[in-house]
C-alpha cells in the first residue's frame, strides 16, 4: 500500500511557471517508477512524463517534450513535475502514479494513484 499525494497546482498566465510535487508515503519509493498524467475536463486522460527508480530514465508526452521536466528525490520520496511556458490547453488535472519494478510505463500500467492537484492556465 503506497499513498500518493499531489501540490503545487494553480492559476497562472500563459507563459509561467508551476512546479507539482508528489510526495509517497513508505520507506521503498526508490523502488517504483512514478509517472504524471493529466486529466482536463471531458477529456481522455494523457500520458505527461515518467521517470524511473534510478532518476536515470525519463520520457515525456509529445505535447510538454521540452517544456516540462520529471525529477525526483529518493530521499524525500517525492517526485516533481517542473512545467515552464504554460499554455492553456496544459489546463487539466494532473495525477501522480507509481509502478512498482523500477522501469515506467506510459500505458496507465501503474499500482498507486494521487487524487490529483488542478492546473489552470489562463490565456
Amino acid at each position: 500500500q503506497v499513498q500518493l499525494v499531489e501540490s503545487g497546482g494553480g492559476l497562472v498566465q500563459a507563459g509561467g511557471s508551476l512546479r507539482l510535487s508528489c510526495a509517497a508515503s513508505g520507506r521503498t519509493f526508490s523502488y517504483y517508477a512514478m509517472g504524471w498524467f493529466r486529466q482536463a475536463p471531458g477529456k481522455e486522460r494523457k500520458f505527461v512524463a515518467a521517470i524511473n527508480s534510478s532518476g536515470g530514465s525519463t520520457s515525456y508526452g509529445d505535447s510538454v517534450k521540452g517544456r516540462f521536466i520529471i525529477s525526483r528525490d529518493n530521499a524525500k520520496n517525492t517526485v516533481y513535475l517542473q512545467m515552464n511556458s504554460l499554455k492553456p490547453e496544459d489546463t487539466a488535472v494532473y495525477y501522480c502514479a507509481a509502478k512498482w519494478g523500477g522501469s515506467y510505463d506510459v500505458m496507465f500500467r501503474y499500482d498507486y494513484w494521487g487524487q490529483g492537484t488542478q492546473v489552470t492556465v489562463s490565456a
